[in-house]
């Protein structure tokens, strides 16, 4: 007799330990849909940031290059600024093409 205790107890722990296992499986699944979410509203937001962030500096070096600031020198370094980029991207350039 308290053999068959014994496996009613076990049973019942065993079906409680199962249903919270669906019961966690089913909440982590929401939870990796939300993260996933989260993260491609990052992804879309940080682009956006990006693409602001470009249009002010766009924005300042138009106003600077107006003379609206009557900030010369900033010009300049902004302008310096530019052309070391594209130096920099003209070398990354070639050295890919000497590379392939």
């Amino acid at each position: 007799m308290a053999d068959k205790e014994i496996i009613k107890r076990l049973n019942g722990e065993v079906e409680r330990l199962i249903e919270d296992h669906r019961r966690i499986a089913k909440e982590c699944r929401e939870l990796i849909k939300e993260r996933d979410r989260l993260l491609g509203d990052k992804r879309r937001l940080e682009e956006e940031v990006r693409g602001l962030n470009a249009r002010l500096k766009s924005a300042e070096l138009t106003d600077v290059m107006r003379g609206s600031s009557g900030d010369v020198e900033r010009a300049r370094q902004r302008v310096n600024s530019l052309l070391r980029e594209v130096d920099r991207c003209i070398a990354a350039i070639k050295h890919e093409q000497e590379n392939n």
